[in-house]
């Protein structure tokens, strides 16, 4: 059988989900649903707050507003199909849904990798050549910055989608997740799989290496930099600023490192389910908490936001009981 000619009659594919229990679907389906409105309301809450605060117009809070607006496109991509489906009697998706869920899925994945280590960059040049930051960090570089991080994640998950879907799936239509990833597909393929796991590997492989090389040599410049530091208050504001950072960086990679790159012996696809949770569900939900609950100059923009919206909701109330009575 040619590839891809069997896997065009193919209509749509049936997800396993993560349990058959009815009961314990719809506490799933409780439980994804808080995590996906309270993550949808963290990230929206983080951009709104960046850009209505000018103490906030910094590189560094240009980069997360991004951040955040991936994790809304991130989880927006797996969290919807994955609450219709827990509660739905047939789990489907289409081809084309399939193929698009997967290639947003990892185009937006990849993107934010880029972009943690674009973050990283920005934390080395603002601690270690203070006096060249406006220069170095300018918004003609900023931009580019964010723009080709978005360009490779496209390209990348391009490679990925294509390959996969010229693939064969003669044997079963039931993919073993809750939604559309490489890994899954891959299992159920009948079609001689080796290519396109050799681009996994070697891709994400690549990326992933890029990516924490350029993190690890900005922390070892900066940690450098700290410790020569004589002040113990400037080494602990240092640290501030790329402490919330370096706990996002090291939950994000930690969890692809483990997912994706480990021999293809040693995978088990219940075992990724679960993870797969943490790193599509969760990880947009802690990364709003994790740089505003440490981060000093995030939670002053906070308190000063909500004292002008109160004082003004305050006054506005002054002034019309005061028209009232007249």
């Amino acid at each position: 059988m040619a590839e891809g000619n069997q896997s065009t009659e193919i209509a749509e594919f049936i997800f396993v989900g993560l349990t058959d229990d009815p009961t314990l679907q719809f506490i799933l389906f409780m439980l994804f649903l808080t995590i996906y409105i309270i993550s949808l309301m963290g990230n929206f809450a983080m951009i709104i707050l960046i850009r209505a605060s000018s103490q906030l117009h910094t590189p560094m809070y240009f980069f997360l507003s991004n951040l955040s607006f991936l994790d809304i496109c991130y989880s927006s991509v797996v969290a919807p199909q994955t609450l219709t489906n827990s509660i739905a009697d047939k789990k489907s998706i289409s081809l084309a849904g399939c193929a698009a869920q997967m290639y947003f899925f990892i185009a937006l994945g990849t993107t934010e990798c880029c972009l943690l280590a674009v973050m990283a960059y920005d934390r080395y040049v603002a601690i270690c050549n203070p006096l060249l930051y406006p220069v170095l960090m300018s918004p003609k570089v900023c931009i580019p910055l964010v723009v080709g991080s978005y360009v490779l994640g496209l390209f990348h998950s391009l490679i990925h989608t294509i390959f996969t879907f010229r693939l064969s799936f003669c044997e079963s239509n039931e993919i073993n997740h809750f939604y559309c990833d490489i890994t899954p597909l891959l299992s159920i393929s009948c079609s001689n799989t080796h290519v396109s796991e050799v681009l996994l590997f070697s891709l994400v492989g690549a990326i992933e290496i890029i990516t924490l090389l350029t993190i690890v040599i900005s922390y070892t410049y900066i940690l450098a930099t700290i410790l020569r530091i004589h002040s113990a208050h400037g080494r602990h504001k240092a640290f501030s600023t790329c402490a919330s950072h370096f706990s996002g960086v090291t939950i994000y990679h930690g969890t692809i490192l483990f997912m994706y790159l480990r021999p293809t012996s040693s995978y088990s696809l219940d075992t990724d389910k679960i993870l797969a949770v943490f790193y599509t569900l969760v990880i947009p939900l802690l990364n709003p908490l994790i740089y505003s609950l440490r981060n000093k100059d995030v939670k002053d923009a906070l308190r000063d936001f909500l004292k002008k919206k109160l004082s003004k909701r305050f006054l506005t109330s002054m002034i019309a009981n005061v028209l009232k009575k007249q």
